[in-house]
């Protein structure tokens, strides 16, 4: 997904209406004059992924429930999911995937195992104010990944746990074609 598949009815409603670079409005210029989404759009895209990632790793084990779920193919049969578990490994996998060392150290610190600035600060050598630039790196890093992440992104989270069905677009075969998925058998002989 690149920045022109932005709707802008999402970044509007997800802006910061006290923000200096949009004024509320969700986009801003970027380089060549075009329009890309603002940083408070991704980190309110973070902010409700990581809401979603404390209610379902404060959730109880036992409460975990498997989902009947289509899978993609040629056949559309269903699957068998445990949608809470896939998101809390989704949300840490990508995370670790697309940061750097220092920032990730500073994200499982902070937002995985809930260390105030202090802690991370002291622990991680570093001062309060880069610590804060730090945390603001990493939201805006994220929520536009997580946003933009093929086949499916973690956000919007709704779409996520209602299991995206996409439905076939091409147009129908024309009328005497064989059907090209399912294959011919012999009529079976009649034990009688």
């Amino acid at each position: 997904m690149t920045h022109q598949d932005w709707d802008r009815d999402v970044t509007f409603g997800l802006a910061m209406p006290s923000c200096v670079h949009c004024g509320g409005h969700g986009t801003r210029n970027g380089r060549r004059g075009m329009e890309v989404p603002c940083n408070c759009v991704f980190r309110a895209i973070f902010r409700a992924c990581y809401e979603r990632f404390r209610f379902c790793a404060a959730k109880e084990k036992y409460i975990s429930k498997v989902s009947l779920v289509p899978c993609r193919g040629r056949d559309r049969r269903l699957t068998y999911e445990r949608l809470i578990e896939d998101y809390i490994a989704d949300f840490c996998l990508v995370s670790k995937r697309h940061l750097s060392d220092l920032d990730y150290r500073i994200f499982r610190y902070h937002f995985l195992l809930g260390a105030d600035w202090r802690l991370c600060c002291s622990r991680l050598g570093i001062d309060r104010g880069n610590f804060f630039h730090a945390v603001y790196r990493i939201q805006q890093r994220l929520g536009r990944v997580f946003k933009e992440l093929q086949p499916y992104g973690l956000y919007p989270v709704d779409e996520y746990f209602a299991g995206r069905v996409e439905r076939n677009t091409s147009p129908p075969p024309p009328e005497g074609t064989p059907h090209q998925g399912t294959p011919v058998r012999p009529p079976l002989r009649d034990a009688a």
